[in-house]
């Protein structure tokens, strides 16, 4: 009985420790981290990204539904491929980047999480804060976690891999920007893709 109660016990503080939380970093070394914008309206197309990104997220493949993080965008780092539409994208009548540098997403909950192997898919509540307004989005979410991949990534660095992909969309409108005008060449509905992996270094 004294064995089989220890050898119990070993396993439970094994499967613990294989299982402890784990905070990663989004500012990525590498610089290659983005996440991409397209508005399509009747009279224009347009197709960007952000490469400012960084903020941290806790993550425990044991308990994937107590993940808690953070995702930053430097709104100046937003480009597009036409200088006089980024200017006007960052001034003051649209994004105003220098009053409000940052674009962020901060998880409240996670739903309907669900795991196969190294990935788990699901439903994340959190505030969305853009141009100042912040409001509660519910995203889907696919969190890929890379054990030891670190290295492959960033040579001489030993550690975990967290890769986050995520699609889906918001209103300018719903964050003042420039609501109700100039739809037919910039679209309300603004699409916003997300692929991005966060390190855990040993």
């Amino acid at each position: 009985m004294k064995t089989k109660f220890t050898l119990l016990a070993f396993m439970a503080l094994t499967g613990a420790a294989l299982a402890a939380p784990q905070t990663f970093d989004f500012k990525d070394p590498k610089g290659i981290n983005n996440a991409g914008f397209k508005l399509d309206a009747p009279l224009e197309a347009i197709n960007g990204s952000a490469s400012g990104i960084s903020g941290t997220v806790t993550f425990d493949p044991g308990n994937p539904d107590a993940t808690k993080g953070k995702i930053i965008v430097a709104t100046a780092s937003l480009m597009l491929p036409n200088p006089m539409q980024k200017q006007h994208m960052l001034s003051d009548k649209w994004l105003d980047a220098t009053k409000f540098p940052e674009i962020t997403f901060e998880s409240k909950e996670f739903k309907n999480v669900q795991t196969a192997g190294d990935t788990t898919t699901a439903d994340v509540t959190g505030a969305f804060m853009l141009k100042g307004v912040s409001k509660d989005l519910t995203v889907p979410v696919k969190l890929t976690w890379l054990k030891d991949k670190l290295g492959e990534r960033v040579p001489n660095q030993k550690g975990d891999l967290l890769v986050i992909r995520a699609n889906f969309t918001i209103k300018r409108s719903d964050f003042n920007i420039m609501a109700g005008q100039f739809e037919d060449k910039v679209s309300d509905t603004i699409e916003l893709t997300l692929s991005i992996a966060g390190a855990s270094p040993k």
